[in-house]
């Protein structure tokens, strides 16, 4: 293992573009995660028999496509990326970084279980955090080092998935079988807010281990890769790989669109067993392409004057991602279960890519308007003064 580098001083205090980026990210996961609250069949091993038209299977294909497996890897990219940014920050106030990133994540697996247990049993914070302790024991590898670790954890993922799936066609099991267990959830998320309290418990541990062992090794990849862009200081404009964005897109995309297309197709129309298993092995291998895809292009869009205007619009909600993350989860549990409307089942799928943006633009709104009187998001000032070990101004200080 190398001595670790020196890390980065940052141009600014805040990349406005990495907040952008984050910003979106929260659109895609909102639109993914949505599902698991208004659709009990979702993630299962059958469809949903509620909803069956070809408008219903086309929605459902083209958020497998364009969501699925994409956003997460994008989040878990700038999480690595400002893994650096706190190094830096930690430079600048001359303090030791390791007592400080461990108060971070310590702090980031209490919220992150709270939120299991209480909201959404699928949340992915604990595993940030878990994972996080890992790459900071992993920061003193060369950038070389860090990007071949990376590539062999996507490789290896990608390639034992793909042969479990292989597996199970062996075995004859072409689709799967539900169960009762969509049932349940529907019972349990359209019922009172104990029963959706007792779900959401019982089920959290399980679900964690399935986040382990199917997005474990993607997240820990990105992770490195976002700490080597970090480190290069690869987003901080004008962008080194400028001359180099159409190249890249020429590969990364349809690379990244064709492996997408075949995990849809075969999650909707033989769920549950070897193909699903072997598109999401081979979406394993090629969705990190497309999520680079997806951010050269908001890059470079964000060059045009239009692009800057959705940039300043973006940032906030990048600046308040980790509250923004829990409302998210807290709005789509008013709506669908039991703490609210339990509308769960009850809205057909053409309908959900419209609430989503809905919701989004709200928490666009509610974002710029709380940064406009606070420095940080409700969240991000807890965790800063966790972090810190000191109480952050909670509003902003004004001049005189």
């Amino acid at each position: 293992m190398n001595t670790p580098a020196t890390a980065p001083v940052t141009r600014t205090a805040r990349l406005e573009q990495v907040d952008a980026l984050r910003g979106f990210a929260l659109f895609g996961i909102l639109m993914v995660n949505i599902w698991a609250f208004a659709d009990p069949y979702y993630a299962s091993a059958s469809s949903n028999p509620d909803y069956t038209s070809a408008t219903d299977h086309l929605i459902r294909w083209l958020v497998s496509t364009f969501f699925e497996a994409k956003f997460y890897l994008l989040f878990s990219f700038l999480f690595g990326y400002s893994f650096t940014l706190q190094m830096a920050s930690a430079e600048r106030a001359a303090e030791p970084f390791v007592p400080r990133m461990l108060r971070r994540q310590l702090a980031m697996l209490g919220i992150g279980l709270v939120h299991g247990l209480l909201l959404f049993d699928g949340e992915i914070l604990s595993l940030y955090a878990l994972l996080g302790l890992l790459l900071l024991g992993l920061r003193g590898l060369s950038a070389a080092s860090a990007s071949r670790l990376a590539l062999i954890l996507l490789s290896c993922a990608g390639l034992l998935i793909i042969a479990l799936g292989a597996g199970l066609l062996s075995l004859g099991a072409y689709t799967g079988a539900a169960g009762d267990e969509p049932l349940l959830k529907a019972a349990a998320l359209g019922g009172s807010a104990l029963q959706t309290l007792e779900f959401n418990a019982g089920h959290w541990l399980e679900t964690l281990l399935a986040l382990w062992l199917l997005q474990g090794p993607s997240t820990l990849a990105m992770f490195l890769l976002g700490y080597v862009a970090g480190r290069k200081e690869l987003l901080v404009a004008p962008f080194s790989f400028a001359q180099r964005t159409a190249q890249w897109l020429a590969i990364s995309l349809p690379i990244g669109l064709g492996g997408a297309m075949l995990y849809a197709y075969w999650a909707a129309f033989f769920p549950g067993a070897g193909l699903e298993v072997i598109g999401y092995g081979i979406s394993q291998l090629t969705a990190p392409l497309l999520t680079v895809s997806y951010g050269l292009l908001l890059l470079n869009l964000f060059q045009s004057d239009l692009g800057q205007r959705l940039c300043r619009r973006l940032a906030p909600l990048g600046r308040m991602s980790l509250s923004n993350y829990l409302l998210q989860s807290l709005l789509l549990n008013l709506l669908f279960s039991g703490y609210g409307l339990g509308l769960v089942n009850r809205v057909a799928p053409p309908w959900i890519p419209l609430l989503v943006i809905a919701l989004y633009l709200l928490q666009m709104q509610l974002s710029a308007h709380w940064l406009r009187h606070h420095q940080y998001g409700p969240c991000e000032w807890l965790l800063r003064a966790i972090t810190l070990g000191a109480w952050p101004n909670w509003r902003k200080v004004t001049k005189a």
